[in-house]
């Protein structure tokens, strides 16, 4: 009797995850159909904004005030401003806060995406940090995402951002929203960066966006403090998109802290 309820819960078990593995391949054969449609819209015109910016990556990092034009930055923080309620994650003593991943960002937020692949934001970067680059794959849910810091404590600790390519990889953030109760109307919660054997503090204001080689930079963001709010456009690129399978695997097991089971299924 015992036999047979463990070989039926095996079935049953067996027939959920093939549902789910069925389910999630279809989800990734559409997006990547709106990806496509996406590429073929216009891209923003970055072409004023970035033409003749040099900033220095000199120690595999660079702030970039006031990125994006105008209209731009304003079309991009109000489509994140409308996406549904990001998915919370709480890692003890490590992370705390929110995050929409890229599969939902390629269903709701069409501008989010675009500008992620402008060929004139991807021209500039590899310029800022001397290498060719291009966007990481679909499948990867941190390719593109929106990061929330709103809740009293949200933060990250000190970590590297992973590479799970063959190439370089490098992290591009964008502060979308930034208030709170310091003296200059930002939040508490500040990127922090160790750099060339000091701590350094990274203020980032709306529009400002910092660049930096994840895998070389230790780096955190201190808690925010209650009523506070930080929105942060998170973008990662690399010069070599090809993994190997246990890179592959890697990434998709760290994924599941931030998105949970499906992330296995990319």
């Amino acid at each position: 009797m015992i036999g047979e309820l463990v070989i039926g819960a095996g079935a049953v078990t067996a027939i959920g995850y093939a549902y789910a593995l069925q389910r999630r391949i279809r989800l990734y054969r559409e997006l990547k159909g709106r990806l496509e449609r996406i590429a073929r819209t216009p891209a923003p015109d970055l072409r004023t904004a970035l033409c003749g910016r040099m900033e220095n990556f000199v120690n595999h990092l660079a702030v970039v005030p006031d990125l994006l034009p105008a209209e731009t930055f304003a079309t991009v923080k109000a489509e994140a401003e409308r996406l549904i309620a990001p998915e919370r994650s709480f890692i003890p003593t490590h992370k705390k806060g929110g995050t929409i991943a890229y599969e939902t960002l390629i269903e709701t937020a069409p501008a989010i995406v675009a500008l992620y692949h402008s060929a004139e934001l991807s021209a500039f970067i590899s310029r800022l940090v001397g290498a060719d680059i291009k966007a990481t794959p679909i499948n990867d849910q941190s390719s593109l995402s929106v990061l929330f810091y709103d809740k009293p404590g949200d933060h990250i600790g000190w970590h590297y951002d992973h590479n799970f390519y063959r190439g370089r990889h490098f992290t591009v953030l964008i502060a979308l929203t930034n208030q709170g109760g310091t003296a200059g109307g930002l939040s508490h919660a500040v990127l922090q960066a160790r750099v060339a054997g000091r701590e350094i503090a990274v203020s980032t204001a709306p529009n400002t966006a910092v660049v930096f080689e994840g895998a070389r930079i230790h780096h955190k963001v201190t808690p925010i403090m209650s009523g506070e709010r930080r929105m942060i456009l998170s973008m990662t690129y690399c010069t070599d998109a090809r993994c190997w399978w246990w890179q592959e695997v890697a990434r998709r097991l760290k994924d599941t802290a931030f998105f949970g089971v499906r992330a296995l299924w990319t």
